[in-house]
């Protein structure tokens, strides 16, 4: 399932964000890309131990922590591996998988990846987030400050930049539910929850509701 959000983070932070950006180091992306993945990554990103990553980490996930409708679908349990992308002029990242582990002192499984657009679609042509969809191509291309959710083992890439200069936050969520069909299920039940509630308040379909919810997610949630 794919997922969208719009306004994740405010306009101050968004400015807080660039601002950090601003003053930091740019290197070649290709160093967290292993074996052959590593042809095809032809970006540039954040320095892994740039001081301004600390901050834009607290900022995007303070924005997540309050964002209701992203933990209703997403159920996370951890945001890691924080990076900042950067694509200019000829840049692309070839279709690729993410990693299924990352972390070093503490390894996280990565369940979902997420792309938080910094800059308006106008400002670049090209640079498209491609997500497989098994029958062509999903493409990706938000305004800024919206964020766009997927499966990790899904088959991506990031098409290449025709002009301007395409500016992205990603990371990656270990959830307390594995699965994606699982998530899925949950989801449709917490808008069903919301649904009856608005329109009957608290009545018999809403408390059969919301105790398959709150037992599916017992059954498959994860600490």
């Amino acid at each position: 399932m794919i997922l969208t959000f719009a306004d994740v983070i405010t306009p101050e932070e968004h400015r807080a964000i660039l601002a950090e950006i601003a003053g930091a180091e740019f290197v070649d992306g290709s160093e967290t890309a292993g074996g052959l993945t590593a042809q095809v990554k032809r970006n540039q990103q954040l320095r892994r131990d740039a001081p301004q990553l600390a901050a834009i980490h607290d900022i995007v996930l303070g924005a997540l922590r309050r964002h209701a409708g992203f933990r209703q679908m997403v159920y996370p349990n951890q945001l890691h591996s924080l990076l900042v992308s950067r694509y200019r002029s000829g840049m692309e990242y070839g279709a690729h998988v993410d990693n299924a582990l990352m972390g070093e002192a503490t390894v996280w499984r990565t369940d979902l990846s997420l792309t938080l657009f910094l800059n308006a679609p106008e400002e670049y042509d090209g640079g498209e987030l491609a997500l497989e969809s098994g029958s062509g191509e999903f493409l990706v291309k938000l305004p800024a400050r919206a964020m766009v959710c997927y499966p990790t083992g899904q088959l991506h890439r990031v098409r290449p930049i025709a002009r301007g200069e395409r500016l992205a936050v990603v990371a990656w969520i270990q959830s307390f539910v594995r699965g994606a069909a699982e998530r899925e299920v949950l989801a449709d039940l917490a808008r069903a929850l919301d649904l009856l509630g608005r329109e009957a308040g608290k009545s018999p379909a809403y408390d059969l509701v919301h105790k398959t919810h709150a037992n599916l997610l017992r059954r498959w949630s994860e600490p």
